[in-house]
């Protein structure tokens, strides 16, 4: 059988996500060498932003994996000093979600991208809210979940809280150990502790809360109601700064909802993508 027309048998039967594999590869950006898996060839260019300590195959599995190939094209990078975008080692300057930002913008520039979309989980969701304010004729959407604008009291404990990433569940501690080592995953994840919770010395703990009334592209704040880590009230207080903003809970999503939940999390996104 001619291999055209076996394929187009068989693309018949597969689902209309189907299009390309994830390809890796780095990029020089700002000194360093950024490291991103790319999928999809659509013309919506999205960029997947990981949480602490994470990185695109760690953080975004699913949504690599699952959105939809033929709308977007979908970027998920490791910030510097994490995944595979070593060295340098990580560290934790006053302005790291800052760099992070201006990074994330000039990585998805240095691809070519005119304008792009942004889905950002954690810290990512932080790194996103600062590049769409600061970049704003560059962000067409975003999308964030699990993400804060100013550190309190309550936070500080809960960073205390994991701290000893020997305490942190087995399914959660292995990928990134296999990912980093045992020394260096463990001595990072102190270095963002105290890296975060120096945020509570700022007037009112400010992360990013300063910055909110200048994002002007469309942006839907989606909060998992059992989210062991960031508590309610930063998710009602992002969607009351952001102007025009949509608050979407999942009662049953924690932090990682957009993994434990991912088929509904990943209509949640493309429907307001598109």
């Amino acid at each position: 059988m001619p291999r055209n027309l076996l394929y187009s048998l068989l693309s018949s039967h597969l689902s209309p996500h189907f299009s390309t594999s994830v390809t890796s590869a780095k990029v020089a950006v700002n000194g360093v060498q950024l490291h991103y898996q790319q999928t999809g060839e659509g013309d919506h260019a999205v960029l997947l932003l990981p949480g602490m300590l994470g990185s695109g195959e760690t953080d975004f599995g699913p949504q690599l994996k699952n959105l939809n190939k033929k709308l977007f094209t979908v970027v998920a990078w490791d910030p510097r000093g994490y995944g595979h975008s070593r060295p340098p080692d990580r560290d934790f300057p006053a302005d790291f979600f800052e760099r992070d930002a201006k990074d994330a913008v000039d990585l998805m520039k240095a691809l070519k991208f005119k304008k792009v979309s942004l889905l950002g989980w954690s810290d990512g969701g932080i790194t996103a809210l600062i590049a769409a304010a600061k970049y704003p004729s560059y962000i067409h959407k975003m999308v964030i979940w699990g993400a804060n604008a100013y550190v309190t009291d309550e936070d500080s404990m809960i960073y205390e809280g994991i701290r000893d990433v020997s305490k942190w569940s087995e399914r959660t501690r292995k990928p990134l150990e296999a990912l980093y080592g045992c020394d260096y995953f463990a001595r990072t994840c102190e270095k963002w502790v105290d890296g975060i919770r120096q945020f509570k010395r700022l007037p009112d703990g400010n992360i990013c809360r300063h910055l909110l009334p200048r994002v002007q592209c469309p942006a839907l704040i989606v909060h998992g109601e059992k989210d062991p880590l960031v508590p309610r009230f930063h998710a009602d207080f992002i969607h009351e700064h952001v102007k025009g903003s949509r608050l979407h809970l999942m009662p049953e999503g924690k932090h990682n909802l957009h993994l434990r939940f991912a088929d509904e999390f990943n209509k949640l996104a493309e429907d307001f993508l598109q």
